[in-house]
């Protein structure tokens, strides 16, 4: 079965600092024309984060596009030409203060393809055990969360965890370096 859709035409309705809007118009397999509303937006990285004593490190932050406060893992925008492993360590540390001994690669994931490109490439972190200052951006507020797996799991189980990457990367690091 053919499932391949033909772009016709693209109009970037909006561009801004971390996405653009983009109108298509496709054409169908069965050769019908319809439209295709898109985001376009940067590469993006996710850690989950563990410190030395076996305690994951995760951050809380206020989420306008839903309208509540989310635990997620640490997370942020690839500068062009970044590699996602350094910007993984750099959002690491101005997120939380810390550093990562290692970080693993454990895949990526899109966000919401039905119609955002966003990749996030998702890593684990074994943390050093000294932390530094974070660098929050100006207009971020993030707060830095100390769970136990016990913890973290019971609020998983309560659907207390809403974020998709978190939920991925936590589904990854069990699955292939079996938590």
């Amino acid at each position: 079965m053919n499932l391949h859709e033909k772009t016709l035409t693209k109009k970037t309705l909006y561009a801004g600092r971390i996405l653009a809007l983009e109108l298509q118009e496709v054409e169908l397999p069965d050769g019908r024309r319809a439209p295709r509303e898109l985001i376009r937006h940067a590469p993006a990285v996710g850690v989950l984060a563990r410190r030395p004593d076996g305690v994951f490190i995760f951050v809380r932050q206020f989420r306008k596009a839903v309208e509540r406060v989310m635990l997620e893992i640490v997370a942020g925008i690839c500068e062009p030409g970044e590699a996602p492993a350094a910007t993984a360590a750099r959002e690491l540390r101005e997120e939380t203060g810390y550093t990562a001994a290692t970080l693993v690669e454990l895949g990526s994931a899109f966000a919401t393809p039905g119609y955002v490109d966003e990749q996030f490439t998702l890593f684990f972190a074994e943390l050093n055990p000294v932390t530094g200052a974070t660098e929050h951006d100006e207009d971020e507020r993030v707060e830095t969360v100390a769970l136990t797996r016990a913890a973290f799991e019971r609020m998983l189980v309560a659907g207390e965890v809403a974020d998709a990457k978190t939920l991925a990367a936590w589904l990854l690091f069990e699955k292939k370096l079996g938590g």
